[in-house]
């Protein structure tokens, strides 16, 4: 227990100090990169600031990977540079039991990361970028006209002149109906289509039903079969695409669903989707990086550790990358170019581990 609180004292405050500066120069980048921009538009400076704040949950989330293998690379590569671990280890303590609690640590920062990004990162940065294209002039609307969505695997297909966001309205909508052959069933033509929250559907107002009937369109009452399968959620029709990796899980989830329903490619945004419960536990993995890379030299501790810290982030993006195409071109599977990164390096790290200096 001693040990424990030892090297979670160490280790810790130098994490929350490495994260907020790490953090503080994201941030600095976003406001340079556009500060320019700010001054030609007159923005306040008090909505600025603003902005900054709201990009304060992303940067963390950018931040805490290197942040946490900084902290730990820096403590361990301090310790065996004053002897202090060879004292640990004299007194009959292995090195996996004085760094347990970190690996702890890093589970517990794992879990967190993903909570962060999916309650808070996603709205925050929504709203990021919502008031800085405000600020810079770039209108962005939900609205949308001349929609055409697919949908049940191109069974039904729903077609609207018009899609009001901010009442999840559907203006002159026209939902075509097919059968498993493609040939057509019924028209349902509706005059406006409310979103119900509620029922998970569409209702219908002034609606118009269509039927097929040995060739020939025929008004018939309007079938509750018909209605009932009108479950395309309101996401799918605004204006912009659905960026997986900008929405939550909950989203995330809706617009995988339509794509597999409509019969449209799903191979990236799923591999994003299982992306967003890999990546957080890149902090378990810095911990075992960490443990597995110190105690190599006992000169220049904070340069080589911030080097080592960013050499190994940037092979695990790298690589991440990498797994992330294939999954795209189907030459792996979309877990797979997830969760493979994390797999690897956790055996690299467990190398590194077994032979690290006890």
């Amino acid at each position: 227990m001693k040990f424990a609180g030892y090297i979670l004292k160490k280790v810790v405050p130098f994490f929350v100090v490495s994260l907020f500066f790490i953090s503080l120069i994201l941030n600095l980048v976003d406001l340079f990169m556009n500060i320019s921009k700010y001054l030609e538009m007159n923005s306040p400076a008090k909505e600025v600031i603003h902005v900054m704040m709201l990009y304060i949950p992303k940067t963390i989330w950018y931040a805490a990977p290197i942040a946490f293998l900084f902290s730990i690379t820096y403590v361990l590569s301090d310790l065996y540079s004053k002897n202090e671990m060879e004292a640990i280890f004299a007194s009959g303590v292995s090195l996996f039991r004085f760094v347990f609690p970190v690996f702890i640590l890093g589970i517990i920062l794992s879990f967190g990361m993903f909570f962060l990004e999916d309650r808070l990162v996603v709205s925050t940065l929504e709203q990021k970028s919502t008031l800085q294209k405000q600020l810079l002039g770039e209108k962005e609307s939900g609205n949308n006209d001349n929609i055409v969505v697919l949908s049940d695997s191109s069974k039904i297909i729903y077609k609207a002149k018009r899609y009001r966001d901010s009442v999840h309205r559907l203006e002159n909508l026209f939902v075509i109906f097919r059968d498993d052959n493609k040939k057509l069933e019924a028209i349902i033509h509706s005059e406006v289509a409310l979103w119900n929250d509620e029922k998970n559907l569409w209702d219908l107002e002034g609606a118009v039903q269509y039927e097929n009937q040995n060739g020939s369109l025929k008004i018939t009452p309007l079938s509750d079969n018909y209605k009932s399968r009108l479950t395309e959620g309101y996401q799918i029709f605004r204006r912009t695409n659905v960026d997986v990796a900008n929405v939550n899980v909950n989203d995330a989830k809706i617009y995988i669903t339509h794509l597999k329903k409509a019969g449209l490619p799903f191979n990236e945004p799923l591999s994003v989707y299982y992306k967003k419960f890999s990546f957080p536990f890149i902090l378990f993995i810095a911990a075992f990086l960490a443990v597995g890379v110190t105690g190599k030299t006992r000169k220049n501790v904070l340069l080589i550790s911030l080097s080592l810290s960013i050499v190994a982030v940037v092979l695990f993006y790298v690589f991440q990358m990498m797994t992330m195409v294939l999954a795209k071109t189907g030459v792996m599977t979309p877990f797979m170019g997830a969760w493979l990164p994390d797999i690897v390096f956790t055996f690299i790290a467990g190398v590194l581990l077994k032979f690290s200096k006890t």
